[in-house]
């Protein structure tokens, strides 16, 4: 596998995201799913704050490897997905859902395992903790918690075995962050914004709540700092932007001290800038009145009426106790 530096990665354009098929030689699973009609367990309201609830449902798959889902990005409008588990598989499928993006259900769900550049599977051969994903014009990033390694595959990942092509070189301040506790959410910036042509990585926690979540800029010529306020326990698990070019952090806590809570902020663009600290907007905080688990992967997409829509994911770790729920809010502005 080589590890290339930055430069050559971020010139390349892709043709953007489509209902193309994924994962066409992947294994097919059966799903079920139970609808979450309300968000707030026992409560109508369908607003919270600057999000509009638009619906969701709890995924129940025949087979396990469709658990520990960490990372997502939304396709064609909403109506496909493709995710990465925690344990280095892919997982694609439809999404069937109204034309304003209220989810109904899920079909064509299927899944293969990530392949190194030799082809072997990243389970057979070195760390496989993948967290995150982010999709650029440059191809289709994938962040390797334990190993806290950024990885690049082609697009599409069309029968689901695609090799890797290369991991990026990355400065020791990301290869030194603690291996379970490493690199957690990944985005990629749009092509029209201040950081056009860069991927946001942010680290899951801090060494206590006295300390700041470090981000990085890794953009084509070098990889830069910032910190990002941390609040009451809350530890980062996924990032996403938005079309204008702000960024969006999902932050989860999950301890016996506050047992569960979701939270999430939006960071102006501009704001994101080496050395600075940001604290962010507010968007939505939840805990365990609501309809969430272990909340770890976030998209963005545009609907058909050019509103913008949120896909939340919950990472259940393959256990009888924990839940795979699928939420969508639709982003007030």
């Amino acid at each position: 596998m080589a590890v290339v530096g930055l430069a050559a990665l971020f010139t390349a354009s892709l043709p953007p995201a489509s209902a193309q098929a994924l994962l066409s030689e992947g294994a097919s699973v059966a799903v079920r799913i139970k609808p979450i009609d309300q968000f707030r367990i026992g409560h109508e309201e369908i607003r919270f704050g600057r999000l509009t609830y638009l619906g969701g449902f709890e995924i129940l798959a025949s087979d396990r490897q469709i658990g520990g889902l960490s990372g997502l990005i939304s396709l064609d409008g909403g109506n496909g997905f493709l995710a990465v588990t925690d344990n280095g598989h892919w997982v694609s499928g439809r999404v069937e859902q109204t034309e304003a993006g209220v989810p109904q259900g899920l079909s064509d769900v299927r899944f293969a395992p990530l392949r190194g550049a030799d082809g072997k599977t990243l389970k057979a051969r070195w760390g496989h903790d993948t967290e995150a994903l982010a999709l650029s014009g440059s191809g289709l990033y994938v962040t390797a918690e334990t190993k806290n390694a950024v990885y690049r595959y082609p697009w599409p990942i069309a029968t689901g075995k695609e090799r890797m092509l290369e991991e990026l070189e990355l400065p020791d301040a990301i290869r030194s962050l603690p291996r379970n506790t490493g690199l957690e959410a990944l985005a990629a910036a749009p092509g029209d914004g201040p950081l056009a042509g860069r991927v946001i990585a942010v680290a899951e926690t801090a060494p206590s709540g006295l300390h700041d979540l470090a981000g990085f800029i890794i953009g084509p010529d070098r990889t830069e700092t910032f910190g990002i306020a941390r609040h009451d326990r809350f530890d980062a698990t996924d990032a996403a932007f938005l079309p204008g070019g702000d960024l969006l952090l999902m932050e989860r806590r999950f301890n016996l001290r506050d047992l569960i809570g979701l939270r999430l902020r939006r960071f102006k663009a501009g704001n994101i800038k080496p050395g600075a600290v940001v604290e962010g907007e507010l968007l939505l905080e939840a805990d365990f009145g609501y309809q969430i688990d272990n909340m770890e992967a976030l998209a963005v997409h545009k609907n058909a009426q050019g509103e913008t829509i949120l896909t939340l994911l919950s990472d259940n770790n393959r256990s009888l106790l924990q839940r795979t729920v699928f939420l969508r809010f639709r982003l007030e502005d």
